[in-house]
């Protein structure tokens, strides 16, 4: 029995060995289409993506065909290569270049030579395709943009790389993927599924049928559409009211956590990423160092918050009970003393409480709240933690979860931020206060200082801000419905509202008033450093506020940042203003606001600090670099510090 074991257990091996080819080669054809088969023939039916509307049915993209030229540089044979070049306007060199990088793909399998044909270049050249053996059309569907705005919200689609195939199979050369905004975060489902075609080959490589009469073949199935929580409106209105200036806009729901608007400045016309110019196009924008307008600055920009946060001085410090309402500071007019340290201030001085130390905006009078915070604790390292939590409740030093594929954490300082700071200790209240104001080690967001006035606006909660309203055929992530409840006891809300409704009754909002609505608010003016040759070179402040309306009920919440602006009032509080009137309303009263803002120009401030960063950066920039830029920059119309409506 011994002597047949081993025989036995090979003929047993070669038996099913056997019958597991003879079910791939004969039953099971799945493996022969995956493979690199000179017999079969794949062709794909790309869908059209899911088109994309506002919260109020507007369509904002939709989709146009467009043609790609692939080729299978196998197939290829008596070729005129001048002919070819000349009828779609490429150069020999390009022309070898892209057979070369198609080989090195596949030879046998399609890649693309040339993308995103317009019908007009399309109709000139299928005239001839007949004479061009190994090149053929393949039908797409590229974005049509019905305006020409948001085109930070939406993205864009281009082609994947070899990285992208490796990861997902489902990619192949010539394909297009979302990148950035909507069309990244939601490309499964705008995407929509390819269909397959398969087609039986002769030994001569001419097609006899298809295969399997079409067993195997399946159809396209359109991307799902979807409906954005942005009002086209006042998306379209904030972009033009930052026209020659950069910064942020956002603006939520506060009952649901829904993002009405998200404005970043400077921006750009989505449709110039659409078609063969879309590569130089990119290329300008990527390489402008200066003006970033790739870059989401609602979203990624982490500023000092500056008087804004003392919104959460005040609601952590009645929260700990080291305030009341009654609490009175005493602040020198134009220069205070907060418990041993000097803080200049703006405010009336004399004797304050929490009411007009809010719409005033005493520096002394939250300094002395936050000291008085810190200082309740025996242990100072206790003491920022216990503060740092309440701050971080609202979600802030956080990714808040939104769905959009970028973002940062802002800076919420604990004992762990002093202990590498100070590693040999010896801080306390007096060395850190600046973070009472919103200087110091704080960072935010204008989407997390949006959604702090959301979570105030609620009294106490808010949801985590999100974009998606409706997919067709879908539901949207229940994450969007949790209720997050912030450490602050819902009693301390009261007073600190009252405060910021009369901001704008008493305080340094009192010329934004809109009449007959009623808005809470809060200026704010961060101090602006930046490096120039190694030196701490202190820049024009930026100019930044918050705001929610109506003060019961309230429908919107705003964070409104404006780079080198100035004081808060100056100029993002009129922003603010304009586009709470603007949603709520749907018209403009206050037509002496958008009309100063509308006329306001900061490019003179911004050549200035581009002039100084500019020469740091060639000095610091690859050649290539600078070389690609300028050549993007000849061949382009883009101007991205104005935009024409």
């Amino acid at each position: 029995m011994r002597k047949l074991l081993l025989p036995s257990i090979i003929i047993i091996a070669a038996i099913l060995l056997l019958i597991r080819i003879f079910y791939l080669q004969v039953i099971n054809d799945t493996f022969k289409l995956k493979s690199e088969n000179n017999a079969i023939k794949i062709q794909y039916e790309y869908p059209e993506r899911g088109y994309i509307f506002d919260r109020n049915g507007k369509l904002l993209v939709a989709n146009q065909a467009s043609y790609d030229i692939m080729v299978i540089p196998r197939e290829i044979k008596n070729l005129d290569t001048l002919e070819f070049c000349r009828l779609l306007d490429v150069t020999k060199e390009d022309f070898l270049e892209k057979i070369a990088k198609a080989k090195i793909y596949s030879p046998r399998l399609p890649s693309v030579f040339l993308p995103q044909l317009n019908k007009s270049e399309f109709a000139a050249f299928q005239e001839k395709i007949r004479k061009f053996e190994g090149f053929y059309f393949q039908k797409r569907s590229l974005r049509d943009y019905e305006v020409d705005f948001g085109a930070n919200i939406f993205g864009f689609i281009t082609q994947v790389n070899e990285r992208i195939i490796e990861k997902q199979p489902y990619y192949k050369s010539g394909d297009l993927i979302g990148k950035q905004g909507v069309e990244e975060y939601y490309e499964e489902i705008l995407r929509g599924v390819k269909g397959v075609k398969y087609f039986q080959k002769d030994k001569y490589n001419r097609l006899i049928g298809s295969y399997k009469e079409g067993k195997y073949d399946t159809i396209a199935v359109q991307g799902e559409d979807i409906n954005l929580t942005i009002d086209a409106e006042i998306q379209r209105y904030g972009e033009q009211l930052m026209i020659n200036k950069r910064g942020g806009i956002v603006a939520i729901e506060p009952k649901t956590g829904e993002i009405l608007a998200l404005v970043t400045a400077p921006s750009y016309d989505p449709g110039i990423l659409v078609g063969r110019q879309r590569s130089k196009n990119y290329t300008l924008l990527y390489y402008d160092s200066i003006a970033k307008p790739l870059y989401d600055r609602g979203l990624l920009a982490e500023y000092p918050p500056g008087s804004p946060f003392k919104i959460l001085t005040g609601l952590a410090a009645l929260q700990e009970g080291v305030i009341d309402q009654h609490t009175t500071v005493f602040c020198r007019h134009g220069f205070s003393y907060a418990r041993g340290r000097f803080m200049g201030c703006h405010c009336q001085g004399g004797a304050l409480q929490l009411h007009r130390g809010i719409y005033q905006s005493c520096n002394s009078y939250f300094a002395t709240a936050y000291m008085k915070t810190i200082n309740k604790y025996t242990k100072p390292s206790h003491a920022i933690d216990v503060w740092s939590k309440h701050i971080k409740s609202f979600g802030l030093g956080q990714f808040m979860g939104y769905d959009l594929p970028t973002g940062r954490r802002g800076n919420v300082p604990d004992s762990k931020t002093y202990k590498r700071i100070y590693p040999n200790g010896g801080w306390r209240s007096t060395t850190i206060v600046s973070n009472s104001i919103g200087q110091g080690e704080v960072l935010m967001t204008p989407i997390q200082l949006a959604n702090m006035m959301a979570a105030v606006a609620n009294e106490g909660h808010f949801y985590t801000p999100h974009i998606i309203k409706k997919i067709k055929g879908g539901s949207i992530d229940t994450k969007f419905k949790v209720k997050h409840e912030t450490t602050i006891s819902k009693e301390f809300y009261k007073p600190i509202i009252q405060g910021l409704f009369d901001v704008y009754n008493l305080g340094t909002a009192r010329a934004l008033r809109v009449d007959g609505i009623d808005i809470c608010g809060k200026t704010g003016t961060a101090e602006n450093f930046t490096k120039i040759n190694g030196k701490r070179v202190k820049l024009e402040d930026h100019s930044i506020f918050v705001a929610f309306a109506p003060k019961d009920n309230p429908k919107i919440a705003i964070a409104v940042l404006v780079e080198n602006g100035g004081y808060g009032a100056a100029i993002a509080g009129p922003i603010a203003s304009l586009m709470i009137e603007k949603y709520l309303r749907r018209k403009i009263t206050r037509t002496d606001l958008e009309k100063r803002i509308l006329e306001k120009s900061l490019n003179d401030r911004y050549a200035k600090l581009g002039g100084m960063k500019e020469a740091n950066a060639i000095e610091s920039t690859p050649k290539d670099t600078i070389r690609k830029y300028n050549e993007a920059k000849t061949n382009s119309v883009i101007d991205t510090t104005k935009k024409t409506n």
